[in-house]
């Protein structure tokens, strides 16, 4: 994974020092929609099915019994 520009970083944090914390929400709700965009059209189509069956067994993994069950 790449890293992050240490002077993006800090451009990014003086612009959100004057904001309210409902703004700073909203950009951060912003930017994350565009991430997820960008990520998903970066991986292949099989990493994508990959990631995708991995979500999948774990939304249907049966949880342990409990003792009193």
């Amino acid at each position: 994974m790449a890293r992050k520009h240490p002077g993006a970083v800090a451009l990014g944090k003086l612009r959100m020092k004057g904001l309210t914390a409902e703004e700073r929400r909203e950009l951060a709700s912003t930017g994350g929609q565009v991430g997820g965009k960008a990520r998903a059209e970066a991986l292949s189509s099989k990493r994508r099915q990959e990631i995708a069956k991995k979500a999948a067994a774990a939304r249907w993994k049966k949880k342990p019994a409990t003792k009193g069950e």
